[in-house]
């Protein structure tokens, strides 16, 4: 691939390891960012804003690939109509989004119901489209488990099945779509392990030498999530590295928290 992949939210959790695997496969990548960054062993920085479109046209010029990973708990609809309709000024690039597995069941929520939209905006935009549905990543959840190992009773949603993954996995596959032809929407993407964030919670404890006290609360409005609303469905691809051995990694690498007693 001659024509540069444009990766927005290309510094963010996700962006950032398909923009290194990017440059792993093929030399480079051109990243969408809002503050201003020197160009880095062939990846190019574009300072722009999606949530007003400034810079947007500059980011999309000559672009064969749109790798859309950039997010947020506020204005996701409207930053992907910004990009489409930018990339469609410009041509005809491959526009692959990343979205979250069941959806469809929380779509009540303010950030589904965005996410959902935005998967619409994308598969009716005329350009070529795919569209990945991935489960939450370890490193969010590790993020999470850290915040709440600070109160000595700790309390955690009851009863939710999730499947989570590790976040370069969910990179890799979706710099495979984005090397590849455009597919639509294709099969979901989990970890290795159904699991409650309960059980999550009490292995980053274990794994990091802490006792709390774990509480599940019954959260009002989660009937679908305790019904298995955010597994993915039959046919899903799964990825191998399991919660236990992104932790073991995590908390040899130094994450905050992971030593201490309590």
């Amino acid at each position: 691939m001659t024509s540069p992949v444009l990766v927005t939210g290309g510094t963010g959790r996700l962006g950032r390891l398909v923009v290194r695997r990017l440059h792993d496969a093929q030399g480079g990548a051109r990243v969408l960012t809002r503050r201003s960054h020197e160009p880095a062993d062939g990846i190019e920085f574009v300072v722009g804003d999606l949530a007003t479109g400034e810079g947007t046209e500059a980011a999309v010029d000559g672009v064969a690939v749109i790798v859309h990973c950039a997010t947020s708990n506020r204005g996701d609809l409207d930053k992907t109509r910004n990009l489409v309709r930018a990339a469609s000024r410009a041509g005809t690039p491959h526009l692959v989004y990343v979205s979250i597995v069941g959806i469809d069941h929380i779509s009540s929520w303010a950030y589904p119901k965005a996410k959902l939209q935005a998967e619409r905006v994308v598969a009716g935009c005329g350009l070529p489209w795919t569209i990945l549905r991935v489960t939450q990543f370890y490193d969010y959840i590790l993020s999470g488990a850290q915040k709440l190992a600070r109160l000595p009773v700790v309390p955690v949603p009851a009863g939710f099945a999730i499947q989570p993954i590790d976040t370069d996995e969910a990179a890799a596959r979706l710099v495979e779509l984005t090397l590849g032809e455009p597919a639509g929407r294709v099969p979901d993407l989990a970890g290795p392990q159904v699991t409650s964030w309960a059980s999550l919670l009490r292995g980053y404890l274990r794994a990091s030498h802490r006792r709390r006290w774990v509480v599940p609360v019954r959260i009002p409005g989660t009937r679908a999530v305790r019904a298995g609303g955010l597994l993915p469905p039959p046919g899903s691809a799964v990825g191998r590295r399991t919660w236990e051995q992104f932790l073991a990694a995590s908390l040899r690498a130094g994450a905050p928290g992971a030593t201490q007693t309590g």
